[in-house]
C-alpha cells in the first residue's frame, strides 16, 4: 500500500518515534510530576525538555506556555470555549475545518456568540481585508487556519496576526496542517494562540495534542495537578492550569522524538520536497481527461502540500475505492471541512485528496498518476 493520507496522520512514523515510545513505556511508566521518587522526577524532567524544544521551535519564550492535549481538536475548544463567552464576536475563514466550525456552532446556541465568515484567496492583501471589514467594537477573536486541509491554500496568517494587534483583538490559529511543514513563529506572527496536531507534521504518535496559550483562558476540566494540592481552585499558572490528570508520556515523548526528525530534516526541505510532488501530480493530472481540480497549481508561496481533485462527476468513494484496489490509501469525502466544498462545489461529489510525506518518493507519485489514468479511462 503506497500512503498518500498524510494530511489526516503521518505514516509511517520514524524509526526513532516508535523507539521513544517503547521506551517510555519500559523506563517512564509513571505520574510525571506526582512523586518524588527518581523514575517520577526522571519523567518530568523528560516532560519539561520537550516543551523547551517546542516552544524554541514555534518562537515562544516561555516553555510553560507549551501545554499538551489529546488533540488538535481539544485544543481548538480549549480556547474558543475558555475564552468566548456572551456578546463576543469571532472572525473565521471561508476555509475552516469543522474543530473549528462546529463549537462555535454550539457557542453560538448556548452563549449568544456571533461569527462572520471572511472569504479567502490568493491575494493575500485582499484576504486581510475582507477579516478586517468584518472587525466591529465587540470583536473578541480572529480564528483561522493557517492551511486549507482541502484546497492547500496557505492563509497570510503573519498579515492578519499583525491585523489582530493594531486592533486589539486576540488571534487563534489552527496549525494542524502546517505546524513542522511551514514556518510559524507566535511571537513575530502575534499569534495568541496556536493549536497543533502533533501527529501530522511533527510526526508524532496519534492521539497527541499541542497548545501555546499567551494569553490566559477560563478551564474546561480541573483535576489533579501535582501542584497546590491543598487548595479546591484550579492552579492559575500554566501549563498545570490546563493539564489536569495523568500526561500522555509515551504521547510527549514521540512528539519529542519526532520534533527532532523534522528538525534534523529541516522543515525548509520538507516543504520543498512535498510541494514539488503536489506540483508534479497537479501537472500530470491536467493532462488527464476528465480529471477536475480545483485550485490553480500550487507554488510555495500559497500553497501547503495537498492536492484534491476528481475523475468527472464520479462519486469521490468511488474513486477512492478503486484506488485502494490500486494499492493506493487516499482520503475522500468532504475531509470535515464543508466550507472548502461550498467552494469547491463539490459537496454532493466531495473529493480525492492526496498529500505526501518526507517519506513519499517521486515514483511513488508516477505510480499514482498512472492508476489514476487507467481508472478515468476506464
Amino acid at each position: 500500500m503506497i500512503y498518500l493520507d498524510n494530511a489526516a496522520t503521518t505514516n509511517p512514523k520514524p524509526e526513532s518515534d516508535r523507539r521513544a515510545v517503547a521506551n517510555t513505556l519500559t523506563r517512564f511508566s509513571v505520574n510525571s510530576g506526582r512523586g518524588s521518587y527518581d523514575t517520577a522526577v526522571d519523567a518530568a524532567e523528560m516532560v519539561y525538555s520537550v516543551r523547551t524544544k517546542l516552544a524554541a521551535f514555534f518562537g515562544e519564550t516561555s516553555a510553560e506556555r507549551v501545554i499538551f492535549t489529546p488533540n488538535c481538536t481539544t485544543s481548538i475548544n480549549v480556547v474558543l470555549k475558555g475564552l468566548l463567552k456572551r456578546g463576543d464576536h469571532c472572525i473565521v475563514s471561508s476555509l475552516e475545518h469543522n474543530a473549528v466550525m462546529r463549537p462555535l456552532h454550539t457557542l453560538m446556541k448556548t452563549s449568544g456568540i456571533r461569527y462572520d465568515m471572511a472569504e479567502v484567496n490568493l491575494d493575500d492583501d485582499q484576504t486581510v481585508a475582507r477579516f478586517e471589514q468584518f472587525i466591529r467594537p465587540e470583536t473578541r477573536l480572529i480564528v483561522c487556519t493557517h492551511a486549507s486541509n482541502v484546497l492547500g491554500i496557505r492563509l497570510p496568517i503573519e498579515n492578519i496576526g499583525r491585523l489582530c494587534r493594531e486592533r486589539g483583538i486576540l488571534f487563534a490559529v489552527d496549525a494542524a496542517q502546517s505546524a513542522g511543514v511551514l514556518p510559524i513563529h507566535v511571537e513575530n506572527m502575534h499569534i495568541d494562540y496556536l493549536c497543533v496536531a502533533p501527529h501530522k507534521g511533527l510526526y508524532a504518535p496519534m492521539g497527541t495534542g499541542l497548545l501555546i496559550a499567551r494569553q490566559g483562558l477560563n478551564t474546561l476540566i480541573e483535576g489533579g495537578t501535582g501542584t497546590m494540592s491543598y487548595c479546591l481552585e484550579q492552579p492559575d499558572d500554566p501549563p498545570e492550569r490546563y493539564e489536569s490528570g495523568t500526561q500522555n508520556l509515551p504521547g510527549i515523548a514521540g512528539i519529542g522524538a519526532g520534533l527532532d526528525f523534522v528538525m534534523g530534516k529541516i522543515p525548509e526541505r520538507i516543504h520543498t520536497h512535498e510541494i514539488n510532488l503536489i506540483i508534479t501530480l497537479y501537472q500530470a493530472l491536467s493532462k488527464i481527461p476528465g480529471i477536475r481540480l480545483y485550485a490553480p497549481c500550487p507554488e510555495a508561496r500559497h500553497f501547503a502540500p495537498v492536492l484534491s481533485f476528481n475523475i468527472g462527476d464520479t462519486d469521490s468513494s468511488e474513486t477512492g475505492a478503486a484506488l485502494n484496489r490500486a494499492g493506493f490509501a487516499v482520503r475522500t469525502g468532504l475531509h470535515c471541512s464543508p466550507g472548502a466544498h461550498r467552494i469547491m462545489g463539490t459537496l454532493r461529489q466531495g473529493a480525492v485528496r492526496v498529500s505526501p510525506s518526507a517519506f513519499t518518493s517521486r515514483e511513488e507519485i508516477e505510480q499514482f498518476v498512472r492508476a489514476v489514468r487507467k481508472i478515468a479511462k476506464a
